[in-house]
């Protein structure tokens, strides 16, 4: 039987990256949509020529997610905070393009399974969790007390809930019998109560929920630390106030956006 012909680049994007894709409302990322589908599939092509599969990507994307979490962590002020800061940034970028290139390869080798999803969605837990608890031990600092690596828990546990509130719709819906997705599709999204509507309106248009993101809260940790670094300890300064409001700032996205989620959930036609 004749060896496989090894796929182009644009073989790779065309199999990986299907019609509408880019457009998926609620799953693919803004960054995803604005650089890292144009990378990944390089990326995705050398996987395939070294062999990897979509689960061993999907294995590095969680690694790389949690050690982004711990690199902010390591080093919590200073120039070498800093560093820590950018290396983490850097390795939640690897994740995302991990978490574009696994499903391009198994959609290319045809080789999507279950265990992907899953492993996919744990993947997405574990490193939100680790980010924001790295977060909080970096804004607690060596030694010191005043509840930030609290602070940093209760936006984990946000974090946490707020996935779980949506991926328990499709929970409740399996195990009463009902498709994954209503047939309503974003109609079903939208709260029953006019008032509920508009506030999700103008909540989504605010988008403050993504500061609990990893893309988007690696980039503000290391904007606070370069903060920290020219602004605050320019004067030998030891509080890290940018790091500090931050943290506080993540905690209260995180406890008030699981509560509007419930509402929002509960007000919508998704659980009927």
């Amino acid at each position: 039987m004749p060896a496989r012909k090894a796929p182009t680049v644009a073989e790779v994007r065309a199999g990986g990256q299907p019609p509408g894709l880019k457009d998926r409302r609620n799953e693919e990322h803004w960054a995803g949509r604005l650089y890292m589908r144009t990378a990944s599939p390089y990326f995705s092509w050398l996987f395939l020529r070294v062999g990897l599969s979509p689960n061993q990507l999907t294995y590095l994307m969680i690694v790389c997610g949690v050690l982004g979490g711990v690199a902010v962590a390591l080093v919590p002020s200073g120039p070498a905070g800093l560093v820590a800061a950018a290396v983490g940034a850097l390795l939640i970028q690897v994740y995302l393009l991990l978490d574009c290139s696994d499903g391009e390869v198994a959609r290319y080798s045809e080789r999507t399974s279950i265990t992907g999803v899953y492993l996919d969605r744990i993947g997405h837990y574990l490193s939100e969790v680790a980010l924001l608890v790295g977060l909080g031990v970096r804004a607690q600092g060596a030694f010191e007390s005043g509840g930030w690596f609290e602070l940093g828990l209760i936006a984990a546990l946000g974090a946490v809930l707020i996935k779980a509130e949506t991926d328990n719709v499709v929970v409740a819906r399996a195990k009463s019998g009902l498709p994954a997705e209503p047939g309503t599709g974003d109609r079903a999204l939208r709260p029953r109560s006019t008032g509920l509507a508009l506030a999700r309106q103008i909540a989504s248009m605010l988008r403050f929920h993504r500061i609990i993101g990893a893309v988007e809260l690696s980039l503000l940790i290391l904007a606070a630390a370069l903060v920290d670094v020219l602004v605050l300890h320019a004067d030998g300064a030891d509080e890290w106030t940018a790091t500090r409001v931050l943290t506080v700032a993540v905690a209260a996205v995180a406890v008030l956006q699981t509560v509007l989620h419930f509402i929002s959930i509960v007000a919508s036609r998704r659980l009927r």
